[in-house]
């Protein structure tokens, strides 16, 4: 299956989870998607019949209100049944609004406090050195947590100690929870600055998948470096109404606006 069929495909049933649930996060989720494909269905080194298997890569969620997106990645990959994803937000259920360690095989961390993620990535990357393991760790940032100054902090130690095992994302769709990017807390240049940060940075289109495998299949970008991706996606991505709308971080849909995405996410 091609990566615009698979990622059509986690772009439906995220729709249809979290319509169900009457939950949010369908623009964060869906910006997402095409970077996800991607990984697990080229670039992370995995195992969805042993998914703890000492050797695996890591990857990290840190933008945690997305899960819906890693959930259905997940079950696309054969980590767990499909038919699971109808649990999704419901009590007593696994699959939590918010990525939480375990809840299904594949998901290393539970995340959703932003900032999190690359320090907890960090130490999974320190340890493979240590350890003289040769798993990477990946982990998928929000821009809009550029603003925690924790994440800053652990730019500067991973390039300190030259881990260059340690892959960070950034998806990069220029809204947050409540306004734009540079409108809430302007981080550009965000390249130069994580450059100077020590870090050797590329930046593709995020829902270009050639560009994305293409660089993702060179990483470490540079020897004793950290490597950083900087994709520059849509959020809301495949449904023109909410396409870089900041609606879109908490919509909720009634029937009709359900049935008109899924409609154009079918096209």
């Amino acid at each position: 299956m091609q990566y615009s069929q698979i990622s059509k495909e986690i772009r439906k049933k995220v729709l249809k989870m979290i319509y169900e649930a009457n939950e949010a996060h369908i623009g964060s989720s869906l910006s997402c998607v095409d970077v996800l494909t991607v990984l697990y269905f080229k670039i992370l080194r995995i195992n969805h019949n042993n998914s703890l298997d000492d050797n695996r890569d890591r990857f990290i969620l840190s933008k945690g209100h997305a899960a819906a997106a890693l959930y259905t990645t997940l079950s696309q990959r054969g980590f767990f049944s499909v038919d699971e994803l109808g649990k999704y937000c419901q009590d007593g259920e696994r699959l939590a609004g918010h990525s939480t360690r375990q809840c299904v095989p594949g998901v290393e961390v539970s995340t959703g406090s932003l900032g999190h993620g690359l320090p907890m990535g960090i130490g999974m990357a320190l340890a493979a050195k240590n350890d003289e393991k040769e798993y990477r760790t990946f982990v998928l940032m929000s821009d809009g947590e550029c603003d925690e100054g924790s994440n800053w902090e652990a730019a500067l130690f991973a390039s300190h100690h030259k881990l260059d095992n340690l892959i960070a994302i950034i998806d990069y769709n220029k809204l947050q929870a409540f306004g734009r990017t540079n409108e809430v807390l302007n981080v550009e240049p965000l390249k130069k600055k994580w450059e100077d940060f020590g870090w050797e940075v590329k930046e593709v289109d995020g829902h270009n998948f050639s560009e994305i495998e293409k660089e993702l299949s060179q990483v470490p970008f540079e020897k004793n470096k950290p490597s950083l991706l900087i994709a520059h996606t849509v959020k809301g991505k495949g449904i023109s109404f909410l396409e870089d709308k900041l609606l879109s971080h908490y919509k909720h849909f009634t029937k009709e606006e359900y049935e008109l995405a899924l409609e154009e996410l079918d096209k």
